[in-house]
């Protein structure tokens, strides 16, 4: 090819069809700029050139040798095959050992008098040692004397290993990938622009973008590959922070109502009204909201606080901020446990001035509206023109606050609680129903790696909510190795039972509910792979929840794992078993929304002992008598879930008991997750755990899995310094030339990042 490919050109010109296929099917590689920036995961070294004599073990080596013997073995009666080659240097011998079908390619290659350069790691076999399929390269018969300049380049060469597939392997695509830069060399790297203003580059002694391009691939030194990551994180946190940087400028150019606090209305009533003083920190974000809620572009912020840190008092603050100046505010909830939980507890607090129009109200006040999917048809038809009417200045709802025949009369204020159990799609349809963009608050108490990712980027205004209010008390976590340790799981239902004549409550939480319901969809999910479970009869049977029978080996042990444990098998053993003669129900997300709400009255009221639920209970549930919770299968939650799960005690006086129950070993990646959630109780700190383990999702996309990154070099959890300095430079350069007339080479980059979907994705996040 004699001429440049552009950066967007479709790889199957390049590398041919076949192998384009695989790229782009298996690795997400559709154009030249895509494997440009395929980045090498890793590098092999083959170590110093050294003596056969000299050879340290378990290091990777580079020797020089000429092959002394070959010789080909079957194993196995017969079905396996390798080749064994003795190697020397004068000094030593060593056997090098190939298996599999490359056995016949190696045995045609190195015949005994050929020399040449071989590289691996040293072990021992039958006190031998050896190189068990090394790298090699044979040298010229002819130039064998002069070959040392050679021997050298082939010793301390760094080879790139690339992220691959099975159906293309790390060295096929590095081959793709010389083929490429050689053509990027050969023609001047034409079509490569470089994003970073030629200022922010020479000030910062960042060397050209081909440059670091070659270093990534072709790295001669270590001090190369770190120069080269130096750069392309730069590239990558700048770009990312300048789309961040415009958007934000965007938003602030927006229209909106002000909502600004007025004197002796709703709010100060309410205030007058509580039987304690905000803490400090709610005090300092309730501020910052407000001040933001009297701006003329919306407000875009991210609450984030602890678990009992009063998030929920904060917000209602800023929803009676807005009824005061004549908007409605809606809030957003996940479950109807929790609409329902959020709406009973601001009616208590509210009083008599969440009656507004109605007999014994205050003239203060206003209507507080309860929307959920499950209500009955009168019921809902009254919530809906209260809202339409304006009769209603507060509404608290589920998923049913978002459908079309939801209208407001003056939405002002939209509050998301547990900001990412809520797509951004339904996010924007419920400020879609205000005239002028609302201005919006979201909540969580343990931000998922999107969130921080997000957060770290700058993309929200954040507030931080890091204090407890007074009377809050500790919880103690501790890991219960139901498996190795039976005896601990035989302890923690007597802990239960010690709570409970105490005059507290517990809640036990299992990954399922357990009734024939769940067995056809968790048998295929089985069979696919995921974490399935078997029937209701077979869970309450393959695993004792007394802890007198043993569990089925776990997935990182030896077998198959046995089925989840199930609310509906859990709280009928215990009923019969360790917690005999206590009040034991269950509570799971298929029940009745009425006989949930009942269930949770009772709860409330101290009427039920121990409460046996699947994740309903996770979030807002507030019973603060409730001073002990057991997590079965803990290890199949997400360590945000299991925070989230215990704030639910230790929220009254009395300290609190969180216990994590698990089978899985000891030296398991699922155990030391727990131990993880166990030693800290700052959200703050296991949302930074979960960020490493999970990675930061696509920080433009919509994927929050980790899966789909935007990042090829840049990581959140160790770049945050980059990230800072980035964004600095990003407002500053926005400021300057919003609509970067001056920079076409990084308004290119940004195109380049921001297709339609991520545009999309931006505009209504």
């Amino acid at each position: 090819m004699d001429r440049v490919p552009a950066l967007d050109e479709p790889l199957k010109k390049i590398v041919g069809g076949n192998t384009a296929k695989v790229m782009a099917a298996h690795l997400d590689l559709h154009t030249v700029g895509d494997l440009l920036h395929h980045y090498p995961r890793r590098y092999a070294e083959r170590g110093e050139l050294t003596r056969l004599a000299d050879l340290p073990l378990d290091e990777h080596v580079t020797v020089v040798a000429r092959v002394a013997k070959a010789t080909k073995k079957t194993f196995n009666h017969g079905k396996g095959v390798r080749l064994e080659v003795v190697v020397t240097d004068g000094s030593g011998a060593l056997t090098l050992v190939f298996f599999g079908r490359s056995v016949f390619h190696h045995e045609k290659a190195l015949l005994p008098g050929r020399s040449g350069m071989f590289a691996g790691k040293v072990s021992v076999f039958n006190r031998t040692r050896q190189l068990s399929h090394p790298d090699y390269e044979l040298l010229d018969q002819d130039h064998e004397g002069d070959a040392a300049g050679a021997v050298d380049a082939f010793a301390n060469q760094l080879l790139p290993l690339y992220p691959a597939c099975k159906q293309l392997a790390s060295w096929q695509l590095a081959k793709s990938v010389d083929m490429l830069l050689d053509t990027m060399e050969a023609t001047g790297w034409e079509g490569v622009v470089d994003p970073l203003p030629p200022a922010l580059r020479e000030g910062r002694g960042f060397e050209t973008l081909p440059e670091a391009l070659l270093k990534i691939h072709r790295p001669r030194t270590k001090a190369d590959i770190a120069a080269a990551r130096d750069r392309l994180k730069w590239d990558e946190a700048f770009v990312l922070q300048v789309a961040l940087a415009r958007r934000r400028r965007a938003e602030a150019q927006l229209p909106a109502v002000p909502r600004a606090r007025r004197q002796d209305g709703l709010l100060d009533a309410f205030d007058a009204k509580l039987p304690f003083t905000l803490t400090e920190g709610q005090q300092r974000v309730s501020a910052e909201i407000l001040r933001d809620l009297a701006a003329e572009h919306p407000m875009h912020r991210l609450l984030q606080g602890e678990v009992g840190s009063g998030k929920t008092l904060v917000a209602l603050r800023a929803m009676l901020t807005v009824v005061d100046a004549g908007g409605q505010a809606a809030m957003l909830a996940p479950t109807e446990v929790l609409a329902q939980q959020h709406h009973r507890s601001v009616v208590e607090m509210m009083g008599d001035l969440a009656e507004g129009g109605l007999l014994g109200g205050s003239e203060n006040g206003t209507k507080v509206v309860l929307l959920t999917g499950s209500m009955g048809a009168a019921a809902r038809r009254q919530a809906l023109l209260d809202l339409v009417t304006g009769e209603a200045g507060l509404v608290i709802g589920t998923h049913a606050l978002i459908e079309d025949k939801v209208q407001f009369h003056d939405l002002g204020l939209v509050v998301v609680d547990e900001q990412h159990r809520f797509g951004v799609e339904q996010r924007d349809a419920l400020r879609a129903k205000a005239d002028r963009p609302p201005h919006l608050l979201v909540m969580t108490a343990t931000p998922i790696p999107r969130t921080v990712a997000m957060t770290v980027f700058g993309d929200l205004e954040t507030s931080v909510l890091d204090q407890l209010p007074a009377g809050r008390s500790p919880i103690a976590s501790h890991v219960v190795p139901a498996k190795d340790k039976p005896h601990f799981l035989s302890r923690t239902w007597e802990r239960v039972r010690e709570e409970v004549e105490s005059g507290h409550q517990a809640y036990v939480v299992c990954p399922r509910i357990g009734d024939e319901e769940d067995a056809p969809k968790e048998r295929k999910g089985a069979k696919s792979g995921q974490r399935g479970a078997g029937s209701a009869a077979d869970s309450a049977v393959e695993y004792d929840v007394g802890g007198t029978e043993e569990a089925t080996e776990g997935a990182d042990g030896a077998g198959e794992r046995r089925p989840p444990l199930a609310v509906l098998d859990v709280a009928e053993q215990l009923t019969k078993g360790a917690l005999e003669g206590l009040r034991i129900e269950a509570l799971h997300g298929r029940m009745h929304p009425d006989d949930k709400d009942a269930l949770m009255r009772r709860f409330s009221a101290g009427e039920v002992d121990v409460l046996v639920a699947t994740t309903v209970i996770e979030v807002g549930v507030n019973v603060p008598n409730a001073t002990a919770m057991v997590i079965m299968d803990a290890d199949r939650f997400g360590v945000s879930q299991l925070h989230q799960l215990r704030g639910r005690v230790g929220r009254g006086s009395a300290p609190g008991l969180c216990l994590l129950v698990t089978d899985m070993p000891e030296a398991s990646p699922a155990r030391a997750r727990l131990g993880a959630v166990a030693a800290t109780l700052d959200g703050f700190e296991l949302s930074r755990i979960d960020l490493e383990q999970r990675r930061e999702g696509d920080v433009l996309g919509q994927a929050q899995s980790g899966v789909r990154s935007s990042l090829r070099m840049l990581t959140v959890i160790d770049d945050e310094e980059i990230i800072a300095a980035a964004r600095a430079e990003a407002v500053a350069t926005v400021t300057a030339d919003p609509e970067l007339e001056r920079l076409p080479a990084l308004r290119t980059a940004l195109d380049a990042l921001l297709d339609a979907e991520r545009e999309q994705y931006l505009d209504k996040g």
